[in-house]
């Protein structure tokens, strides 16, 4: 009788004691890095955004704390955004050229779609974006002044490292033990791509993203973090993005399509600026490539958030 008390007490202290972990692993804040260029910070018309998709995104700002840094024309007053999930308002330039008055990036329907999937997490949402910067030079880990000069970006800031004391900065508010990185989210490309700088920008591509991935991981002490990169681009920036995909683990490139009739339809805006097309996502592309990113982090990396 003493034993079989014994063995009940024993396995009742244990089922408590991983009740207790589980609670404590589900009430963690699961923290999302999101950085890249332009079409990070994002050009989508916030004007278009649908009653419905308000209402999800008025339910997400009770689930997803978002901290964002993006470009700006003047470096000593760059766009900030401390506080819940929202769309951004941007500086004058960006307000001409895309004919909006606010716009937002990836991560507004990446957060509405994550939010409606498990509506009893809580996020932290950490984006640094800056337009035209290469990985080659401003983004890249192993910056050094030629590399920068060759892109023409040795006076533009030195982007992975502010990136990470951004990141750095945000995590040392919450209390020790308290989140998990569960994702990084990337958009950049386009300023690797062409000869206008020569070759290297293109050839070092897949090296340069391999040692930001490899970084990021190492410096936050997650070795299989997942890493989900859109496609954008050139064909052989893209290659060399899709090259890295399958040389490292949990890293995952999501294809879009400019055909109308592609289930990754990312259409781009068509207006001209300045005699050429201001391109960048238009509202229906950057709605498309919010989701695309919860699709693929949804089927591939679901059991991160549990």
């Amino acid at each position: 009788m003493k034993k079989l008390l014994l063995l009940l007490f024993t396995s009742v202290v244990y089922f408590n004691s991983q009740s207790q972990e589980n609670v404590s692993h589900t009430n963690k804040t699961k923290v999302f890095l999101l950085a890249g260029q332009s079409n990070m910070d994002g050009r989508g018309d916030a004007s278009k955004i649908t009653k419905q998709d308000k209402k999800g995104l008025k339910l997400a700002q009770n689930n997803i704390s978002y901290y964002y840094k993006g470009t700006t024309n003047n470096i000593k007053k760059p766009i900030i955004i401390d506080g819940v999930l929202d769309v951004t308002d941007p500086w004058d330039y960006v307000k001409k050229k895309f004919r909006i008055e606010k716009c937002f990036g990836p991560e507004l329907f990446f957060g509405i779609e994550l939010a409606k999937q498990y509506p009893d997490e809580k996020f932290l949402f950490i984006k640094r974006s800056e337009g035209g910067t290469s990985l080659y030079g401003a983004w890249n880990p192993n910056w050094t002044l030629e590399k920068a000069q060759l892109k023409e970006e040795e006076h533009k800031r030195k982007l992975y490292k502010d990136f990470i004391e951004i990141v750095d900065s945000q995590l040392e508010k919450l209390e020790h033990g308290s989140y998990e990185i569960v994702g990084m989210l990337w958009v950049q490309g386009e300023s690797d791509s062409g000869n206008s700088h020569g070759p290297l920008p293109t050839e070092k591509y897949a090296e340069n993203l391999t040692s930001l991935i490899e970084k990021v991981r190492s410096h936050y002490k997650v070795d299989d973090l997942p890493f989900l990169m859109l496609g954008v681009g050139s064909n052989k920036v893209i290659n060399k993005m899709k090259e890295t995909s399958l040389n490292l683990s949990n890293v995952t490139l999501i294809e879009r399509s400019l055909k109308s009739n592609a289930k990754n339809y990312t259409p781009r805006y068509t207006h001209d600026w300045n005699g050429k097309p201001a391109n960048h996502y238009n509202y229906t592309g950057m709605k498309k490539i919010g989701q695309l990113f919860f699709e693929n982090y949804f089927k591939f990396y679901r059991n991160n958030i549990k």
